[in-house]
């Protein structure tokens, strides 16, 4: 997987991985194709539901969250970026930062942003990503394997199969 993001854009569409939005303010609906089949995108899309979204760019392996605030503290918040180094479910194939964002209470332009270095959130999404992707992996291959099945499957006649009597 190459490390330089426009790389890694060229290689992801070149395999046919990406976000196509088809004709944008063109009449009728367009044509959509999503990561479907990629478990950690899916995983960390589902993990992230409850925040708006700044950026997704299945094709250069990031997502990137808009600025999220706790009801409780309005003048702290949080952005997220998920970048995916390798397809492949395991730890080393993500990367989370967490950044954190404080105002002053009585005057919001008045921020300072800094990467939260103790990670602990980053460390729980990495660990929850990785979980979910693993059990979209286990029902796709369940899937699989019973698609694969179905279409094996031999015709069984009367007096064949189990328990058949041996000429």
């Amino acid at each position: 997987m190459p490390v330089n993001a426009k790389e890694r854009v060229k290689k992801n569409l070149e395999e046919g991985r990406r976000i196509k939005f088809g004709q944008l303010g063109s009449k009728g609906s367009g044509n959509f194709e999503f990561a479907t089949s990629n478990e950690m995108w899916r995983a960390t899309v589902d993990i992230l539901d409850f925040m708006p979204l700044a950026n997704a760019d299945y094709g250069g392996g990031v997502i990137i969250t808009d600025w999220y605030s706790y009801e409780n503290k309005k003048n702290e918040s949080i952005k997220i970026m998920v970048q995916f180094l390798s397809n492949e479910i395991r730890a080393d194939g993500l990367k989370v930062i967490v950044y954190n964002k404080k105002c002053e209470i009585n005057n919001q332009s008045n921020c300072s942003t800094t990467v939260d270095n103790t990670n602990n959130i980053g460390q729980e999404l990495k660990l929850a990503i990785l979980k979910k992707a693993a059990e979209f992996k286990q029902i796709s291959t369940k899937k699989e394997v019973e698609e694969y099945r179905k279409k094996n499957r031999r015709p069984v006649y009367a007096g064949q199969g189990e328990g058949a009597p041996k000429n």
